[in-house]
């Protein structure tokens, strides 16, 4: 190949390195200015804040601890107040109402006994020995009165006088302890001894009140209407006291709740309203009113990833309840609130 072909080769590559080059920097500027456009003139997205529909739940529970003989409802069932959910059955309890009913017997006979006071032959026998002493008396004072004449006529001498008189006196004193067990007898116990007996009937009495209170429990009703949510036992199993037995949505109480940033309280004050979303109900779109704005914690705080012209932001919970009743709106659902 000659000089002159070897030249006018290189021109040639030269001139497609430059052309490529030209249309590398065209797209790149092309790139660089659709970028800027876009960044200009589009829209940015609105900020979305994303909660949930909840409502108000009601355990049900009772202080009858037992077995589990009977559920009358299954979950998602409908209910109305007073309807029938359990029946629960202790062999316990009723072993100790027995016992607490036979101790309010015997506390309520003893009272009968001390109130009817004494028996009607221990009285007769009391005042029957009064009578023997008021004739014991009777005798000692005729004995007393010839021992003395017979003294003062120097017949007898003061020893037998004294004899005398010293039985007289014991008759007397007789006489008098037996009044006392006729009062006694006859008056029956004393007043503290009733008091007593009563307080005891009281004490029994409470006992049986207590056990039927817990007695009460053997069948729990629901406290108000809504929907079974979840069912804890089985049939055939042991509760505790106070143990949940199952739990009851108030779909009458629903509301939705959001967890937000505080910086976007601004926009959510307490008792103002919002615009919600609800995307399971073909987006509808709703009014709610927020009645609950309350501090989650240092756990939900978000931290400042700088040291300078950052700070930490706290979590806030937010509910609001929506101004028309909904009633497809079921909780766990999810609601938008867009910004």
């Amino acid at each position: 190949m000659t000089g002159n072909q070897q030249t006018q080769s290189k021109t040639a590559e030269q001139k497609e390195n430059r052309a490529l080059l030209v249309a590398m920097g065209v797209v790149v500027l092309g790139v660089i200015a659709l970028a800027i456009i876009g960044f200009v003139f589009l829209n940015h997205p609105d900020e979305v804040v994303e909660g949930q529909a909840e409502a108000t739940s009601v355990r049900i529970s009772g202080k009858l601890p037992g077995r589990v003989m009977e559920i009358f409802v299954q979950e998602g069932d409908i209910v109305r107040k007073g309807d029938t959910l359990v029946h629960i059955h202790s062999s316990l309890a009723d072993a100790k109402l027995m016992q607490a009913e036979g101790m309010e017997t015997v506390a309520k006979t003893q009272e009968n006994k001390i109130d009817a006071g004494t028996r009607t032959q221990i009285v007769a026998a009391a005042r029957d020995l009064a009578a023997q002493a008021e004739a014991a008396v009777t005798i000692t004072r005729k004995t007393y009165d010839r021992m003395e004449n017979l003294y003062k006529e120097g017949v007898v001498s003061e020893q037998k006088r004294d004899e005398a008189k010293a039985a007289y006196d014991a008759a007397v004193a007789a006489h008098k302890a037996a009044l006392s067990q006729v009062s006694l007898a006859e008056q029956g116990a004393q007043r503290q001894d009733k008091e007593s007996a009563a307080a005891m009937v009281n004490v029994a009495r409470g006992g049986v009140a207590e056990v039927e209170s817990m007695l009460e429990d053997q069948y729990l009703t629901a406290p108000c209407d809504g929907q079974i949510d979840q069912i804890y036992p089985e049939e055939s199993e042991l509760v505790m006291l106070g143990a949940p037995i199952m739990n009851l949505l108030r779909l009458d109480k629903k509301y939705v709740v959001f967890n937000v940033r505080e910086d976007l309280l601004k926009d959510m004050p307490l008792g103002g309203e919002i615009e919600i979303m609800i995307p399971a109900l073909d987006h509808r779109r709703v009014k709610a009113k927020i009645y609950y704005s309350r501090d989650l914690g240092s756990y939900a705080t978000w931290q400042a990833t700088k040291s300078v012209g950052q700070w930490d932001s706290k979590t806030f919970e937010v509910k609001a309840r929506t101004l028309d009743s909904i009633p497809e709106l079921r909780p766990g659902m999810t609601v938008v609130l867009e910004k």
